[in-house]
């Protein structure tokens, strides 16, 4: 008994739009423990939703479309999937009279065009649109297989799954052992590396251990099938106490968790203060951290220090310094740091200097090399460096520059919250 989710439009192939509502079912289904082991994205044309069909309905028993509910001659979902199992559309007049009702509200006339969005196959049930004028469908064309179709737009599919969808499942004895996840979150290891570490987990059947990496960072997703959430994580506590036994000071957070949050956190705990001085990041450890809600209670600010001449007046970076060892340099970076604290008066500062690349480097200061400096609440100043390779595109490498910030000052504050 297992779902496919099928989304219909060129658009989506063409990667004009980001397909966020494949995500969205796939977590909506494993909340409700519904097997999801498929996921198509079809292009406008009947011959080809056609062969999607086909495929998907010999290996899967819900089938759910989004996308192609419109009035335009492109919007032919409806259309496709009536005429796969050979059943007429049949016109639905409430829902000629619901679309007029919500034209007449905004002002407009409805178009000719829109009585298509009036359409179902024989049998089939409209779901509601209570947010637009494209109505989906519950329909079963044969046994043991039901078909949901929903429009493309995530908040009018949201709520149409939400008000209908889900209560319809249910009845059909889903939602009885859904799937819980747990994420935990890593900084500083590489998958692989940590897979080898947990690799004698990664075989247990409930719960299940799967791994995830991008941007610097590693999750491990720990899912369990269980009645009820509390019974879930009875499951998961003690393979996620030995994960992060094993991951050690890799380990930051869970779930929600980012590396600015958790940093915020300890922060908070130990009533200290932040401020950043950003080279090559060019702000972006200061958004990181004031993406947080309330990071005005330890996070006072930051100097955007780009030119060599603001590191001077601004931050106290010894002019001499600088010619001799270069704007990206371990002594810059100390001083930055140790410049950006007394000029804001905090406990902590924090400096990023580098070369972001595309251009810039050279054979001994190669794009990707980037120093990082820790000014203590007790007068101790450091400077690290890395290296984040040279390959790496100019965003991404700002990106892992402020992250690494974040997890060097996450180590010194005591590692977790």
């Amino acid at each position: 008994m297992a779902a496919e989710v099928i989304c219909v439009g060129t658009e989506l192939l063409l990667g004009d739009i980001l397909n966020s509502n494949a995500q969205y079912l796939a977590q909506e289904l494993a909340a409700l423990g519904v097997p999801h082991f498929y996921q198509t994205v079809v292009g406008d044309n009947i011959d080809r939703v056609h062969q999607a069909i086909e495929i998907a309905a010999n290996r899967s028993s819900i089938l759910i479309f989004t996308g192609g509910l419109g009035p335009t001659p492109d919007d032919l979902t409806t259309e496709a999937i009536a005429s796969y199992f050979n059943t007429p559309l049949v016109e639905h007049p409430e829902v000629i009279a619901d679309i007029q009702q919500k034209f007449a509200q905004s002002g407009r006339t409805m178009t000719p065009s829109n009585r298509k969005q009036a359409l179902q196959p024989a049998g089939a049930d409209v779901l509601p649109n209570p947010g637009g004028t494209a109505p989906g469908m519950i329909w079963q064309p044969r046994e043991g297989l039901t078909i949901f179709t929903f429009p493309g737009v995530p908040k009018e599919m949201h709520r149409m799954w939400r008000d209908t969808a889900v209560p319809f499942l249910k009845t059909q004895g889903y939602g009885q052992n859904p799937i819980y996840s747990r994420s935990l979150r890593f900084f500083g290891i590489p998958e692989a590396a940590l897979a080898e570490k947990v690799n004698h987990l990664f075989n247990s059947p409930n719960p299940t251990v799967a791994p995830y990496a991008g941007k610097g960072e590693v999750r491990l997703r720990i899912s369990a099938r269980a009645a009820n959430e509390l019974a879930a994580n009875e499951l998961i506590e003690p393979i996620a106490k030995e994960i992060e036994q094993i991951a050690g000071a890799y380990y930051y957070g869970t779930d929600e968790d980012t590396l600015a949050s958790v940093v915020g956190q300890l922060l908070k705990t130990t009533g200290q203060t932040l401020s950043v001085a950003e080279s090559c990041t060019g702000g972006g450890l200061g958004q990181m951290l004031t993406d947080i809600p309330g990071s005005s209670d330890y996070f006072l600010g930051g100097v955007i220090s780009y030119a060599n001449r603001v590191k001077v007046e601004l931050l106290g970076v010894n002019a001499d310094d600088l010619a001799a060892q270069g704007a990206v340099s371990e002594i810059v970076a100390r001083q930055m740091a140790a410049g950006v604290k007394a000029k804001l008066g905090t406990d902590w500062g924090v400096s990023i200097t580098g070369v972001a690349g595309p251009g810039g480097g050279t054979e001994t200061k190669p794009v990707g090399l980037v120093y990082i400096g820790i000014a203590s609440p007790d007068g101790s100043v450091e400077g690290v460096k890395y290296q984040l390779g040279s390959q790496r595109e100019r965003e991404l490498i700002r990106q892992m520059s402020a992250s690494q910030a974040l997890n060097l000052l996450r180590q010194r504050l005591g590692v977790r919250g």
